[in-house]
């Protein structure tokens, strides 16, 4: 069985770790800590140039829901077009409207925009109201992949749902289960639904570099570790990998 194992990234030392430790795919985003933004054309390059991978990009204007204005629908549409001429391999977007259901209006449009690039719907599906409904308007507009933890706060909780989406979906869309994947995790879900696309980040903190630590000064989220460096760890990636490859 030939699985994948995307790895989320937020810096080109995350890129290559994950490289390193045989990863097929990274979601590349920046600010992971609070769940994934846009990352800038100047990462992108860097991980473009540093490592081989295929590189789909997270589109995310800020973080919170995924109801957007119109002027964050215009970002993702720039965005998209950017990206596209860049050379992304693909694209990781999602937006809802504020009942729950999937714009479909707006997605149609980033999908268009997206030309041959993959498209990935991101976890939106998983605060999304009606999920079957939402995969099979995902296959209707052309995405190729849907990232889920079956709508729970990790893939194990999600289980039945993965297993029922895996098996509605037959193959018309990759599920990618994501949210404390870990190699023990891969191989429990491929026997509990047939997954085989798993999606993770693989993260240890790492410690700052920093001598002088002027503590007490918060640069953003309250209680958040001004000191500690979220890193991809090449040697989780590798354990993942053998793990898929032993299924």
């Amino acid at each position: 069985m030939k699985g994948i194992l995307e790895i989320c990234v937020d810096s080109a030392a995350s890129a290559i770790a994950a490289q390193d430790g045989g990863a097929d795919r990274i979601e590349l985003c920046s600010a992971l800590a609070i769940g994934g933004i846009s990352p800038s054309p100047a990462l992108f390059h860097q991980v473009k140039e540093n490592t081989a991978l295929e590189v789909r990009v997270l589109l995310r204007p800020r973080a919170g829901d995924f109801c957007y204005d119109e002027y964050e629908f215009r970002q993702l549409r720039e965005e998209v077009e950017m990206f596209r001429k860049l050379g992304a391999d693909g694209v990781v977007i999602g937006i809802l409207r504020p009942d729950g259901t999937l714009n479909v209006e707006q997605m149609k449009e980033l999908v268009r925009l997206a030309g041959t690039m993959k498209v990935t719907m991101h976890r939106a599906f998983d605060v999304c109201s009606n999920p079957m409904e939402t995969m099979e308007t995902c296959i209707q507009l052309g995405i190729d992949t849907i990232l889920t933890s079956g709508q729970k706060s990790s893939a194990m909780e999600g289980w039945k749902l993965l297993a029922e989406l895996t098996e509605r979906a037959a193959g018309q869309i990759e599920i990618l289960a994501g949210a404390g994947i870990t190699p023990e995790v891969i191989r429990q879900l491929y026997s509990m639904t047939g997954i085989t696309s798993y999606h993770m980040s693989g993260k240890k903190v790492q410690d700052s570099r920093m001598e002088f630590r002027r503590e007490g000064v918060p640069m953003g989220i309250q209680g958040l570790d001004e000191f500690g460096i979220w890193r991809t760890d090449g040697q989780q990636v590798r354990k993942a990998a053998e793990a898929l490859r032993e299924l």
